[in-house]
């Protein structure tokens, strides 16, 4: 059975800090899919972790040399997006050939049994040069920068030779064509532009009266927006998400909250993430110089806009003030007044960073919020957070 197997050998994870320390970088989400939904969907294949003897070797994690017998292996790289050109070059790989960036760097690998010399050892052959754009998410900001370009071309994808459910009357709509209700989606007396970018919205989502929509805009299975939101684009709601107020060129990876008034602009937030009332970040500095953003590697240019960055299982108090280009790590339960620190690390109890979360007390409260969505916190849930609280 040919497979996909994603790998984060050579692709820098640390620099996505904090998404990449509760997951994988194929399972970052852009546009509309995750990055690894994007490839399984357009290589037509199911997918695979190559282990890499750390904690985040789990049920999708294998050893190359244990899975090659029946078949071809696509080694790609968990950060590369796909597009048709490269998925046709990858196509037409040859055994033992990869696909590389115009500096030599090889992306994506088709090997066979016949390459394997051991687990860690694989034979290459010819390098075919890719002659278009190679995009890959390397910094947390490149999430919502690429964010445009990624739902106009999952929009194409998840459309194609497919009709949209019939839009309601009640709606006022430019450019309708470019609007496509899923199965089940809901939405009523609401404004909508999709002559700046298409807009999709999800299974059995909801776009409650009066919200104001410009594309491009995408909204996940089950996500909620609520009434009289305004909602620019470039915009991801992923599964289950519930958002009102005002929010522009932000990527919510699934099932979090950010359900009231308050802005929310240039940013990332990770899963299970809820900002409580009024929580506002600032996305330009009062000088409008470049924003300056922590990285494990020190502090790196993000460009003119860059709002918060936000890890999985983090929450805001009420009418909380986010400042520009702001990291919150994993787990962190952020309060305090005037602006927050432009980092916060995993497991903060407060905005300063100085007392932290007691480790069973933040799971119980992350099993509180998952309850209320009808999850549970799972077993590779707690022991990624475990790794987490004791090493980081």
């Amino acid at each position: 059975m040919n497979k996909i197997i994603f790998t984060e050998e050579f692709c820098q994870p640390e620099n996505l800090h904090p998404f990449t320390l509760t997951r994988q970088m194929q399972d970052i989400r852009v546009g509309i899919l995750t990055i690894r939904e994007k490839w399984e969907r357009m290589l037509g294949l199911s997918s695979f972790d190559k282990k890499e003897d750390d904690y985040k070797d789990l049920h999708r994690s294998v050893n190359i040399d244990e899975v090659v017998e029946d078949g071809i292996c696509y080694i790609i790289h968990g950060n590369l997006l796909p597009t048709s050109k490269l998925v046709k070059a990858i196509r037409r790989l040859k055994d033992g050939e990869f696909v590389a960036t115009p500096a030599g760097n090889g992306v994506a690998y088709r090997v066979t049994k016949n390459e394997i010399i051991d687990r860690h050892k694989i034979k290459v052959g010819n390098a075919v040069t890719s002659k278009d754009e190679i995009k890959t998410i390397q910094f947390p900001w490149d999430i919502f920068q690429l964010n445009d370009w990624a739902i106009r071309r999952d929009y194409e994808l998840l459309t194609a030779r497919r009709k949209s459910q019939p839009v309601s009357k009640t709606n006022r709509v430019v450019k309708p064509s470019r609007v496509f209700l899923d199965k089940g989606a809901r939405m009523e007396h609401c404004i909508i532009n999709a002559e700046t970018g298409p807009v999709y919205i999800g299974k059995n989502a909801e776009v409650m009266e009066g919200c104001m929509i410009r594309g491009p805009f995408a909204m996940g299975e089950g996500a909620c927006l609520k009434m009289g939101t305004k909602a620019y684009g470039a915009t991801t709601l992923g599964p289950r998400c519930v958002v009102g107020g005002e929010i522009k060129n932000a990527v919510l990876f699934g099932y979090s909250n950010k359900a009231h008034d308050g802005y929310l602009g240039d940013s990332v937030i990770g899963e299970w993430c809820n900002m409580g009332a009024g929580t506002t970040n600032s996305n330009i500095k009062n000088n409008a110089s470049d924003v300056k953003i922590w990285t494990p590697a020190g502090e790196l240019n993000a460009g003119k806009k860059c709002g918060v960055m936000m890890g999985d299982f983090s929450r805001t108090a009420v009418n909380t003030a986010i400042n520009t280009g702001t990291v919150i790590g994993v787990s962190c339960n952020v309060f305090g007044s005037g602006l927050t620190p432009k980092y916060i690390p995993n497991f903060s109890w407060g905005s300063e960073g100085v007392k932290r979360y007691e480790f069973e007390k933040a799971v119980a409260d992350i099993g509180d919020w998952k309850e209320l969505k009808g999850q549970a916190v799972s077993e590779e849930e707690n022991s990624i957070l475990k790794y987490v609280f004791e090493k980081w």
